[in-house]
């Protein structure tokens, strides 16, 4: 492992709620890859939100050093308390788009991994999706060519975007739809992200691995479209409102719990073979949105038909385009790296209910809130 040059820790100010109420109940990564390995640092972007602070706990529990960024403007502090090994976690309230401290914070770490990014923008402008991710990611690659460490950098199903021809592999066409429409912004600046990634690979033979992540959900999720469909759903139950469906709900979906979505990130850092690699990472079971809100309602054990809003896409964004369905081939994941979605979508979305009813208890005995 690399030195530490030294720098400054950001005290977190974090609630001291119950572990079993911060969802360390309902994640239980599989962490038997390299048991007896030499520990890692590992520099994470995006530390504070779904899957950096998952991920986080997965690297903790086994002994790993974890050093993260976040500028909290998704992710939350509270989402690393009650984290395995605390003294093995490093966090600061940066930026992913200021390189130099990028640079300074990520300089001890063995592998770099960068999941801070911006979504879709359904209801914003495109421009802070596509500055943050294509800089962010320049951020990281810069800093990951100073010091020669591996860099993990998360992509997205996204990128497959209009191509009617699934499952999803690796090498499929990437069919992305006008520049003019929004809601490509996403999907055009991920992509960039795998292309700049790979000419720091050709240009300064830096090792390189790109995830394209499948519809993740679980605990420490935003509960709004930020988390996905599912997350606005629970939100909705929870909240005793209607569930919103964008467009007729007929468009489908795979989507993959956190612990097979961290299982998946975990054996790539591991895997010294996933240099120069693409992933998907993801489930092969498909199911529609609509039938999605109605196992979401299922498993919430509220009685009756789900109250559901179908929301026409003109009503936020001029000319969105949807895909009408997305579903990965997994085989190269699975061959290479051993990876295999373990939990079924039931099973996770009853899991990532029971966390968040939790979260809302634990927040309202707190006088906080929770999102």
């Amino acid at each position: 492992m690399r030195p530490n040059p030294g720098s400054t820790r950001v005290p977190l100010e974090l609630p001291r709620w119950p572990r079993s109420q911060r969802g360390v109940l309902y994640i239980q990564p599989r962490l038997a890859i390299l048991r007896g390995a030499m520990p890692k640092t590992v520099f994470i972007t995006g530390v504070a939100g779904f899957m950096g602070s998952n991920l986080s706990r997965a690297l903790l529990q086994r002994g790993d050093r974890v050093i993260g960024i976040d500028n909290l403007s998704i992710g939350q502090p509270r989402n690393l308390e009650g984290v395995p090994n605390p003294q093995n976690l490093e966090f600061h309230e940066a930026d992913v788009l200021d390189g130099e401290t990028v640079k300074r914070l990520s300089a001890p770490a063995d592998i770099l991994v960068h999941l801070a990014a911006s979504k879709i923008p359904r209801y914003s402008s495109a421009m802070a999706t596509l500055i943050t991710n294509t800089e962010g990611t320049k951020s990281v690659l810069e800093a990951a060519r100073v010091t020669g460490a591996r860099a993990v950098i998360a992509s997205t199903s996204d990128v497959y975007g209009k191509n009617p021809q699934l499952p999803f592999r690796e090498d499929s066409d990437l069919v992305i739809g006008p520049s003019y429409v929004r809601r490509w912004s996403y999907a055009i600046s991920k992509a960039f992200d795998e292309h700049l990634a790979f000419a720091y690979e050709d240009t300064y033979k830096l090792p390189v691995t790109v995830l394209r992540f499948f519809g993740g959900y679980g605990p420490f999720e935003h509960r709004s479209f930020w988390g996905g469909p599912q997350s606005v759903f629970i939100e909705a139950i929870l909240s005793g409102g209607e569930i919103d469906i964008h467009g007729d709900g007929l468009q489908t979906r795979s989507f993959l719990f956190a612990d097979d979505l961290i299982d998946g990130i975990v054996r790539a850092i591991d895997h010294d073979d996933a240099a120069g690699e693409i992933f998907n990472i993801g489930s092969t079971d498909e199911i529609s949105i609509l039938e999605l809100a109605r196992v979401v309602q299922e498993v919430s054990g509220v009685g009756g038909e789900p109250r559901i809003k179908f929301v026409p896409y003109a009503s936020f964004t001029k000319g969105y385009e949807d895909v009408r369905r997305r579903v990965p081939d997994i085989t190269k994941a699975r061959t290479m790296l051993g990876f295999r979605p373990h939990v079924s979508l039931r099973e996770g979305l009853a899991r990532t209910f029971a966390y968040h009813k939790s979260e809302i208890a634990a927040a309202q005995m707190a006088g906080t809130s929770a999102t």
